[in-house]
């Protein structure tokens, strides 16, 4: 039976550490954990599919996430790339059954801070919480990144690094000013001679095809899903925007 929980309130909590969705279609697992939770100070919301937990997390935009692989309405460890594509950037522990070294693996390849096996302790969920965002409030502290963005595409200026829904790559120095010069450009049709001039030093000879080869490797980087954003504009150039 799907559970309804949503917030919790209990009036002799703590004063409240955050708020932490937890996405479970066993109501059993939801309630225990958010009783632990909510005991530690923490407000706790619940989804128990992967549809509500995304709508949920779009409106309250959690401080962590607690998130069981296997959901109704998502596949295995969809939910967390969909929720950093809606610009959600909390910490997530995955829940899972699932034991093998692969599916930790996975689990923190698609950029989980924790993957927690069942049966589990919540004592332990909750303590692993509170180590996370506690590093993850130091690492706030420290001076903004330098970043462009652009539809669900982030373009960080201090590590040459590129997220596209979710999704890290690093970039050379040449794709990173290839990028930057069409984020800076979007919805401008900027010709292969223009943008060579732009990325290329003076001294490197004028070649249509270096433009069209790093557009390449580039489009293999950040456009690898449904909606590239680079887009080609015969005899002419490239164009950065969202569409056709």
């Amino acid at each position: 039976m799907p559970s309804t929980l949503s917030t919790l309130p209990d009036p002799n909590r703590v004063p409240s550490r955050g708020a932490v969705l937890i996405v479970d279609d066993d109501p059993h697992v939801l309630e225990l954990l958010a009783d632990v939770l909510r005991s530690r100070g923490f407000t706790v919301h619940g989804a128990a599919d992967g549809l509500e937990g995304l709508r949920r997390a779009r409106e309250i935009r959690p401080d962590a996430v607690i998130i069981e692989v296997e959901l109704p309405g998502v596949d295995d460890f969809e939910l967390l790339p969909q929720l950093r594509a809606h610009g959600i950037r909390a910490p997530c522990i995955f829940l899972s059954g699932r034991t093998t070294l692969h599916d930790r693996l996975s689990g923190l390849s698609v950029g989980s801070e924790d993957y927690v096996t069942k049966p589990f302790s919540p004592d332990e969920v909750a303590a692993r919480l509170t180590a996370i965002l506690r590093r993850t409030e130091h690492l706030s502290s420290a001076p903004p990144r330098s970043m462009l963005r652009y539809a669900d595409l982030e373009l960080y200026e201090d590590s040459l690094e590129a997220c596209r829904a979710g999704r890290f790559v690093a970039l050379s120095a040449t794709e990173f000013e290839l990028l930057r010069y069409l984020m800076v450009n979007a919805h401008i049709i900027l010709s292969k001679n223009m943008i060579h001039e732009h990325v290329w030093p003076s001294n490197v000879r004028r070649k249509a095809t270096i433009v069209e080869s790093y557009v390449c490797h580039l489009r293999r980087k950040v456009d690898c899903v449904d909606s590239p954003l680079i887009h080609t504009v015969r005899g002419w150039g490239y164009v950065l925007r969202e569409g056709q």
